[in-house]
């Protein structure tokens, strides 16, 4: 009963002795664990909305391509149909309009700070031309429609930003020239029909609409002469040269070299879109963008081109160093996975390398101080020893000597480390001995003093 006690004490010592040693390891690392929570990403959302006009730049069929793209890896992207690049911006500098990204025209919004704080550029995607076809007498430039009627697209698009640019620029904005506010289709028709003298499109060179348009033959391209200054003026447009019967080569469409103007569609976002969503939609203008067309190189698109937005730290390493490590061999899913808890574990491993020895050596340290604590009552017998002591004093001792090491017996201690345990029964033996001699010595001369005294 009293072996099975002695077993229950010392489990419960033990189990003392390890929540001690444990209980600061587990706070340490509870608290590095907190403080990587606090600085990691949350898992980026499984939904997107993106702002995108039908009618402009091609950005209709673009955004059914992300979608399936972006479907694969369990995103869903939501399209959100506005009236152009321009309305485009001002959802996403809106917080409350839960737009995320959008497709939008480089030049679109003019420099102006204050629209673009939270609006960062994930890469332009391709050359989108301004093509300018008009009625009437041949002319090489903008300024020749100065006086006519011009439509330039609906109030909130890329297309009519582009155009008052360029009307602008050439004093050809204001009357007798007449603005109309026509979108693609209508303009195409009304120019067509000869109600209006000229039209601004902004359309990718693949456009249906466009090759239609080429082949009117009351209608002409314009091929801008000063295309080179166009450029050098408005960094974000490009001079392009579309080969003369590249539409149409049995009909010779166009039938001369047009010289054009190209600002470029845009991938833009919110500065708070989640990192990992950004490199997936990267990846996606690669696969979407990356093919050779009728004016883009084979490679050439997505590329940080001046878009009018400062670019993405994300895509910045994206246009250096390309997909990131995990995403290049596992899923989208795993490989954010993988990243935040690598990210959250790398801390709490740099805590529990050191802790891995701490908490051991603490623990050692208890069981050993009840053991060693008990050397100071050894060493102040030790010291005793020393001054003579008497008879009586050396047996008050020796007594002393026994309580302890009936004490020590008693301390709980494990099999592991219970040669400190023996250690100190050697020492307690070391001294007993010393004890037990001269204990021998005094009683031996008290014998032969008493023997003196009875001669």
């Amino acid at each position: 009963m009293k072996k099975e006690t002695l077993r229950e004490q010392l489990r419960r010592t033990l189990r003392r002795d390890l929540w001690i040693a444990i209980a600061p390891a587990a706070l340490l690392i509870s608290a590095a664990f907190a403080v990587t929570l606090y600085f990691v990403k949350p898992a980026p959302p499984k939904k997107l909305v993106i702002a995108m006009s039908p009618d402009e730049g091609g950005f209709r069929y673009y955004a059914r391509k992300y979608q399936e793209a972006l479907a694969r890896s369990g995103i869903t992207l939501e399209l959100h149909p506005t009236q152009g690049s321009v309305n485009n911006v001002q959802l996403l500098a809106d917080d409350s309009a839960g737009v995320d990204v959008a497709f939008v025209q480089s030049g679109t919004v003019g420099g102006e700070k204050e629209k673009v704080e939270h609006i960062v550029s994930l890469g332009s995607l391709s050359y989108v031309p301004l093509w300018v076809f008009y009625r009437g007498e041949p002319i090489d430039d903008v300024a020749g429609l100065k006086g006519k009627r011009i439509a330039v697209g609906p109030a909130e698009s890329g297309t009519r930003a582009l155009a008052l640019t360029l009307l602008g620029a050439n004093a050809a904005d204001k009357a007798p020239t007449e603005l109309l506010p026509l979108g693609r289709d209508e303009a195409i028709e009304q120019l067509k029909q000869g109600q209006i003298d000229a039209a601004f499109l902004v359309a990718p060179a693949e456009s249906p609409a466009i090759h239609k348009l080429a082949e009117v033959p009351e209608v002409r391209l314009l091929s801008f002469a000063r295309a080179d200054a166009y450029a050098r003026r408005f960094p974000y447009l490009s001079k392009l040269v579309l080969p003369r019967g590249v539409f149409n080569l049995a009909a010779d469409i166009p039938g001369q070299d047009v010289v054009l103007l190209a600002p470029t569609a845009n991938l833009v976002a919110r500065d708070s879109l989640h990192p990992a969503l950004a490199y997936l939609l990267m990846r996606t203008a690669s696969e979407v963008h990356g093919s050779a067309g009728l004016l883009d190189r084979l490679g050439e698109f997505p590329a940080p081109r001046e878009t009018g937005f400062p670019l993405s730290s994300e895509a910045r390493r994206y246009y250096q160093t390309g997909v990131p490590f995990l995403q290049r061999y596992l899923p989208f899913w795993a490989a954010n996975l993988v990243d935040r808890l690598w990210v959250m574990f790398v801390p709490i491993i740099a805590v529990l390398v050191p802790l891995g020895r701490a908490v051991p050596a603490l623990f050692l340290w208890r069981v050993r101080r009840r053991v060693f604590r008990w050397y100071a009552r050894l060493k102040e017998i030790e010291l005793q020893l020393e001054e003579n002591p008497d008879r009586e004093m050396l047996e008050d001792m020796l007594k002393r000597l026994d309580e302890t090491e009936h004490a020590v017996n008693g301390i709980p201690t494990p099999l592991s480390y219970a040669e400190n345990l023996y250690f100190f029964r050697e020492h307690i033996d070391v001294v007993r001995r010393r004890l037990v001699r001269r204990l021998s010595e005094v009683s031996g001369s008290h014998k032969e003093l008493g023997a003196q005294q009875a001669g």
